[in-house]
């Protein structure tokens, strides 16, 4: 039995702003800790399951931030950037299971902490094949083409509300309500961990129960940006079509071509603000 963990930052418990999230603010540290000790509970939890084997994508921006001393050493964990498959990369080498750690809620969503879809400045929304997307959905459906199941996601109340509605048969674990973009009532991490450190063996113990998501292709992505001058650079990917000022669509054979072209999209953005 082999587990591969994506692991994000805003949903932590107690986790509740951008600048606890940023490696230049001081709060950043606490969250590094709070961050990796979620983590090891779901090792914990999968190892207590049967698991063989386990592989951690950091994947929180520049996704360097789990010190690998405080890791579970019976895992082995996948740092820095750029990745192709980004927040999922390595889950093409063949795994059982996926757990979400951390995730955060689709941009635009109603009382989520720090909600974005792969960006917090560029992206108003984004859909493939007709359906609006949280990181949840893309990296589930990614997953899914490579015939991995999601069987556990964890963030505030509105990421694994949204996680059951896409996946149906998922567990999850709600670490804090929103009341805000950034403000949420949290629950304690001891029992956080607790509940993940649980649900991650159920997950395990119970792995014949989850399917892949998959989408059926082509996939049609269609993305709305912040502003008019992103999409100015971002229609300079071949095989792109603009729509209107914000708005651009683009169409792959597959889940991991039309990712690329996400993440494509995304780098020309960053050339404008």
């Amino acid at each position: 039995m082999k587990v591969y963990i994506s692991a994000d930052m805003e949903g932590i418990s107690g986790i509740v702003s951008w600048e606890q999230v940023t490696d230049s603010h001081p709060e950043y540290a606490r969250s590094v800790i709070l961050m990796v000790r979620e983590v090891n509970a779901a090792i914990d939890g999968a190892l207590l399951g049967g698991t063989d084997e386990i592989l951690v994508n950091d994947s929180h921006a520049s996704m360097r931030n789990l010190p690998i001393e405080e890791l579970n050493p019976r895992a082995s964990l996948l740092s820095g950037n750029t990745k192709p498959l980004s927040m999922v990369q390595g889950v093409e080498s063949g795994f059982d299971l996926a757990f979400f750690l951390g995730y955060h809620g689709a941009v635009g969503s109603n009382q989520a902490i720090c909600d974005h879809s792969y960006s917090s400045s560029s992206v108003f929304s984004v859909s493939l094949n007709g359906q609006a997307m949280s990181e949840t959905g893309i990296n589930a459906a990614l997953c899914g083409f490579y015939g991995v199941p999601v069987a556990l996601v964890s963030g505030d109340e509105a990421t694994v509300a949204q996680a059951r509605v896409l996946l149906t048969d998922v567990e999850t674990v709600a670490a804090k309500r929103a009341v805000g973009r950034f403000a949420a009532i949290c629950r304690h991490p001891l029992l956080v961990r607790e509940e993940i450190r649980q649900k991650a063996r159920r997950a395990v113990e119970e792995a014949v129960r989850f399917r892949p998501y998959c989408l059926t292709p082509p996939i049609k992505l269609e993305i709305v940006f912040s502003q008019s001058s992103k999409a100015d650079f971002a229609e300079l990917l071949p095989g792109s079509q603009r729509l209107d000022g914000r708005r651009l669509f683009f169409q792959g054979e597959n889940m991991p071509e039309t990712f690329r072209a996400l993440q494509a999209f995304l780098l020309l953005t960053r050339a404008t603000n």
